[in-house]
C-alpha cells in the first residue's frame, strides 16, 4: 500500500504543504514552482508598483492563455490525423471497386 508523501513547495516566498502519490509529481510540482517564481521575477522587475496578488494574476493568466493554445493545436492535430485516416480508408475503399 503506497502512503502519500508530503512536501512543501515555495511560491512568491510563501510555502504550501501538498501530499503526493508518486516522485513523478514532486518533481513536476516543484519544476511548476520554479517557472512560476522565474515569471514572478520578471514581473517584478518590470512592475515594481504592483502588488506580490497583481503579479500572481499576470502570471498565472501568461500560464493558461499559452495551455489554451497548446490545447488548441493539440486538438487540431487530433482532427488532422482523424482526416487523413478517414481519407485513407476512402481511397482504400474507391481502389476496390
Amino acid at each position: 500500500m503506497d502512503e502519500r508523501h508530503s512536501i512543501r513547495i515555495n511560491i512568491a516566498e510563501r510555502y504550501y504543504p501538498l501530499k503526493i502519490d508518486k516522485e513523478e509529481d514532486e518533481e513536476r510540482l516543484r519544476k511548476a514552482a520554479v517557472l512560476i517564481n522565474d515569471r514572478l521575477g520578471s514581473y517584478r522587475q518590470r512592475y515594481s508598483d504592483k502588488d506580490v496578488q497583481d503579479l500572481l494574476a499576470m502570471v498565472a493568466l501568461q500560464f493558461v492563455v499559452r495551455l489554451l493554445e497548446l490545447e488548441r493545436k493539440s486538438d487540431s492535430s487530433m482532427v488532422e490525423g482523424q482526416l487523413r485516416e478517414l481519407t485513407q480508408t476512402v481511397d482504400e475503399f474507391l481502389n476496390q471497386i
